[in-house]
């Protein structure tokens, strides 16, 4: 067995279970090093059956054609199917005063959905790997998110109104182990230098944050960070679980006290968040969620304002916003 070989068996790859590897499926490819390994690595396995999906945003000008000329020569060297498209996201920026994270986000998503429309094929693979994941929850965590929450291994994301099935195998796979096999391979990819402008949040957590924090704690921390998410999804599930058993919402999609009361106050704080979050609450913290919960008790004001001028309101045995 050679040395790449045993490489790529030793990393903590996630491959989905039950997916067959002989149906058609995405796969997102940007051109730089997490997105050219995921390629290569899911042609070693054996999944044959990829249509590659390149955006070229317009803003690196002859950077990114280079990035998408690599791409389309790997993917068709590989024998995969190659969509590549250009759009100009400072267009869409300046016309709609969004931000370029937000924007671009939308690009790629409105791309990925446009390219399984014609393919007629929704799953998607996606390079995250496990320093983008410790990334993704700090910044969770400091806009407000309820525990550590990151990216899934696998998960259901709609996108310019199609229903993707989301895989992510390197999630648990850190960024240098992936450089390391791509030199064992000697396999090419494109550096994007924009990465290393501390001009957006993401990159300034990756460039700033996260090298202060191995300073400080003299350790790398993305894997603590990484560890500390999983056992929080893990206890989650948990929850959800008993949460599903337990039907805290009637059908008018109210919370039902009366089986509210029969929970943990820490699962019914859990609800309320939840329950808030999908109505779109926004600015949630520990003591807002806290005065919904007291305001459950029938001795307790019935109503608690919330964030945007709506209200979080008991009456007749239920909870509910308006």
């Amino acid at each position: 067995m050679t040395r790449s070989k045993e490489m790529a068996e030793s990393l903590p790859i996630q491959w989905p279970s039950g997916l067959s590897k002989n149906q058609r499926y995405l796969i997102g490819v940007s051109g730089g090093l997490d997105s050219m390994a995921l390629l290569h690595l899911l042609s070693e396995h054996g999944y044959s059956q990829g249509i590659v999906c390149h955006l070229n945003h317009g803003l690196r000008g002859r950077a990114a054609a280079e990035d998408a000329r690599l791409v389309k020569k790997i993917a068709s060297q590989l024998g995969y199917e190659v969509a590549i498209k250009k759009i100009d996201l400072r267009e869409e920026i300046s016309e709609n005063k969004t931000s370029l994270e937000s924007a671009a986000r939308k690009a790629r998503h409105q791309f990925f959905a446009e390219c399984s429309r014609q393919h007629d094929c929704k799953t998607l693979f996606l390079a995250h790997h496990l320093d983008e994941q410790a990334e993704t929850i700090l910044w969770n965590l400091i806009r407000g998110s309820a525990g550590l929450r990151g990216m899934k291994a696998s998960s259901t994301l709609t996108m310019d109104q199609v229903i993707m099935r989301i895989y992510r195998p390197l999630l648990g796979v850190r960024k240098k182990e992936l450089r390391e096999w791509m030199k064992s391979r000697k396999l090419g990819w494109r550096e994007d230098a924009s990465n290393t402008v501390n001009d957006v949040a993401r990159n300034r957590i990756r460039n700033q944050v996260l090298p202060l924090l191995d300073e400080i704690a003299k350790r790398d921390v993305a894997p603590l960070i990484y560890d500390s998410a999983h056992f929080d999804e893990t206890m989650r599930e948990a929850v959800d679980e008993t949460l599903q058993k337990t039907q805290v919402l009637d059908p008018q999609g109210r919370l039902h006290l009366g089986a509210l009361k029969t929970l943990p106050n820490a699962f019914i704080s859990q609800v309320i968040f939840d329950y808030l979050k999908s109505k779109n609450i926004k600015n949630l913290n520990h003591r807002l969620i806290e005065q919904c919960r007291s305001s459950l008790d029938p001795r307790a004001p019935a109503k608690v304002g919330l964030p945007g001028g709506s209200y979080f309101i008991r009456r007749a045995g239920r909870a509910f916003v308006e």
